[in-house]
């Protein structure tokens, strides 16, 4: 089942379709970054696209050094 997930940017509101279960971790996250109940500027919005990048970044790192550990 699909649940619209909702964010203002620049004033625009944007509306979502994520699963259901992918909804409420989403939404966790995004109450961290943004203000979900208000309007959000873009600076808010690359800071938070560069935030989960590196997050994405330090766990990539940690898994190849896993894998390198396993493969030894």
């Amino acid at each position: 089942m699909n649940v619209k997930v909702s964010l203002t940017l620049n004033t625009r509101r944007y509306d979502i379709d994520v699963e259901e279960g992918f909804s409420r971790f989403l939404n966790a996250k995004m109450e961290g970054d943004f203000d979900i109940s208000g309007n959000n500027d873009l600076k808010l919005l690359l800071e938070a696209y560069v935030r989960t990048n590196f997050a994405l970044y330090e766990q990539e790192k940690k898994i190849i050094r896993l894998i390198e550990t396993l493969q030894k």
